[in-house]
């Protein structure tokens, strides 16, 4: 087993993932399901969006076998006002570095602005990323610069984590740390 400091990383964006865009079948307001987090409601200022995001995952992703890590333009606001709803602690955030020649060539050939820099955020450890813009060209370029030891994740932005993709991401986690 690979000791805690090589545990795989899990980068994980808010938007989609954590925030989910489409309405929850229980809604009744239209568009927009709250969760009771102790913080409704919404603080004066706050992004009403944080009112989307469900509790419940903090503790889930906190089991995960893994080191979470922001992969988000929220930037320091995940940890300040995300990480608080989801009872998760501060968190490492991977800080975006203004394009490159090579990024703006890549994103004309449809690889994601994030995937280069999360590649080397990695530094050749194993890694989850769950975002709701992955592509099979992302998954391509990370399989010929990373290998098997990446698993890019895709989630419906619409739904955001559910537990059919805790499931793959605990199973694929939980394969790399054995």
């Amino acid at each position: 087993m690979t000791g805690s400091a090589e545990r795989p990383l899990l980068f994980l964006d808010v938007d989609g993932p954590l925030i989910p865009f489409g309405p929850a079948p229980d809604d009744r307001a239209g568009g927009h399901p709250t969760y009771g987090t102790g913080h409704e409601p919404a603080e004066a200022g706050s992004n009403p969006l944080l009112a989307r995001i469900n509790p419940e995952l903090g503790p889930r992703l906190a089991a995960l076998p893994c080191r979470l890590v922001w992969a988000t333009t929220w930037m320091t606001d995940a940890n300040e006002c995300i990480a608080p709803r989801l009872g998760l602690p501060e968190l490492p955030m991977v800080t975006w570095p203004d394009p490159s020649d090579d990024e703006e060539r890549d994103a004309r050939a449809g690889l994601h602005w994030k995937t280069r820099t999360l590649l080397d955020w990695a530094a050749g450890r194993p890694f989850a990323w769950v975002d709701d813009e992955i592509t099979g060209i992302d998954r391509s370029w990370v399989s010929a610069h990373h290998g098997e030891r990446a698993l890019l994740h895709r989630v419906d932005p619409r739904r955001g984590l559910t537990d059919a993709d805790f499931v793959v991401l605990d199973d694929w986690l939980r394969r790399m740390v054995n």
